[in-house]
This record gives structure tokens, sequence and C-alpha cells, in this order.
């Protein structure tokens, strides 16, 4: 047993990225990536914008405040949503940035508790997870958005719904529920329709228990290889700063290591030979300083 642990830790240790660079040293809460059209969107939760990176330099795209923006995705017509986990609403914005009227129910007046991260289907839907209430509350949910804009639930009864991710052969929606320290499956019957719910990875059980993990973040490369970001309580705590990469059938592949603790998101280049990671240098009290990281990726 001692020899299988000192093997796991040799190998999560030895896996690290060797030449990151740094796109942006101030960055606040950075959070919720995407690539899209030659640049990177991010969130600045603590600053309440949307911000953008050129492949220069950093911008303000889009500022709400009292929104506290989560994550951020382009939808198939053209406009950007966010994640306002604040004040409980979907934000919209046009093409130039300008804001349009939030959603801010289902079409069954189901409210959104704590939105919290995108996974589009490829087909021009979109997943939401909304993280519920803080605690013990097992009250987070999964919504779908139509191509139209009509928005459904398509699962409850999840424990601090976080990262999500749809699988590329579109059958498959991954979602992390971070208090449970685990990644669910569930199967798509339909677009919306969710089905056979299993629990798909237990992040200490994946590490063999070195350290206890709190997954945020889920990305899925072409090769179906899931990429699991961290939010750790504890910047000393073993396997800080690290995102762990797992083959579809849930083995351990690699970790990418940053020198930064909190490696909660991230987002592929088109060529997928470069990861963007949301990183945090300052876990427990505002501004929550951190830096955006390009990260070569074999």
């Amino acid at each position: 047993m001692r020899a299988h642990w000192l093997w796991v830790v040799c190998l999560i240790g030895s896996a690290g990225a060797a030449d990151f660079k740094v796109l942006n040293d101030d960055a606040h809460y950075p959070e919720g990536p995407v690539w899209f059209q030659g640049k990177l969107y991010y969130v600045e939760y603590d600053r309440n914008t949307v911000t953008v990176w050129d492949g220069k330099s950093n911008r303000i795209f889009a500022s709400q405040k009292g929104c506290g923006q989560s994550a951020v995705i382009a939808t198939a017509r053209g406009e950007f949503l966010t994640t306002c986990y604040d004040n409980g609403t979907i934000g919209r914005m046009a093409a130039d940035g300008s804001q349009l009227p939030a959603y801010d129910h289902d079409r069954d007046g189901n409210k959104f508790v704590g939105p919290n991260d995108f996974a589009p289907d490829g087909h021009g839907g979109i997943y939401f997870t909304c993280s519920g209430t803080m605690g013990p509350v097992i009250d987070a949910k999964v919504f779908y958005i139509a191509p139209g804009g009509v928005i459904t639930l398509a699962a409850a009864d999840l424990h601090n719904a976080n990262g999500a991710a749809v699988s590329k052969d579109g059958g498959t929606l991954y979602v992390i529920e971070t208090e449970e320290n685990r990644l669910l499956s569930f199967k798509i019957a339909a677009p919306g329709r969710l089905t056979e719910r299993r629990i798909f990875l237990n992040m200490d059980e994946l590490t063999h228990h070195v350290g206890h993990i709190w997954p945020d973040g889920v990305k899925i490369d072409s090769r179906g290889r899931l990429y699991i970001g961290q939010n750790p309580r504890d910047a000393h705590a073993p396997l800080v700063g690290k995102i762990f990469v797992v083959e579809a059938s849930g083995k351990l592949l690699k970790t990418i290591s940053l020198p930064s603790p909190g490696v909660p998101n991230l987002a592929f280049s088109p060529d997928e030979k470069t990861v963007y990671v949301t990183a945090l240098d300052q876990l427990d009290q505002a501004p929550f300083r951190g830096k955006i990281y390009a990260v070569p990726n074999d």
C-alpha cells in the first residue's frame, strides 16, 4: 500500500507545467474563461467584470455591478452570457459588451440560486449550473438554455453544483459537486433532458487521499480527456495548484502544476496546444488576487 501511495505522489508531482506564461498578473478572482474568435474572455468576480485578452493586452469588455460573474460564454445568436452568482441571474450582453435584459427564471418560474458555470452542448444549447444555498443544503440545480432562449430545469437535488462539461459525442453531461468532492455524469437523452445520474469520479479516491480536493471547473478536450480544476480552502494543503487530467475511463493521466494555489477553471486554445488557466493567489479575502496563465499542453 505504501509503495502504491508513493507512486501516486510521484505521478502527481512529476507532471507539472514547464514554460507557462502570465497573461495577467492582477486579476481579481478570475473564473469561467472561454476562447472565442481569437480572444480569451474571462470573468473577474471581485471586479464584477468580463475581461478580454486579445493576445497582447487585457481590457474590460463589460461590467455589471452586483452581478458577481462566475463564467462567461458566447451563444449561437452572437450574444454573451454570464452567470451572475451574486444576484441570481444569467446576464446577457450584445457582441459589443452592452447590457441586454437578463434571465432570472426558467419557463416554469424556477429562480436561479448561485448561477455558476456553463457547458455548451454543441448544438446551440447551453447547460448551466446553479450552486444553490451554501452549506449542507441539497438544493443545487442544472438548467438548459435552448437555442431559442427558452430555459428549462434539467436536474435538481445536487450539492453545490459547480463546473460542467458535455462530452464530445454529446451523450454525457459531467457536473462537479464541490461539497461532495466528486464529479457526476448524466446521460443526455435529448437536449435538456438528463437521465442515468451516477457518480463518475471521487477526487479524494482519485488521489488516494493524499489530500482533500475541492473540485471546481471541468473542461473536455477533443480526445475526451477531462481537465479538473480546484479551489482549495487552504493554500498550504497537499496538491494545491494542480489541475487533474483524467482519461474518459476515470483514470488519472497527469497533472498540470502552477505556482498559484487555486486553479479553479480553464479554457483551451483552438488547437488545444495551450491551456488558459484562471488562478488565485489570495484564497480567503477580497480582492482575491490572482493571475491568468497560458500553459503548454501536450
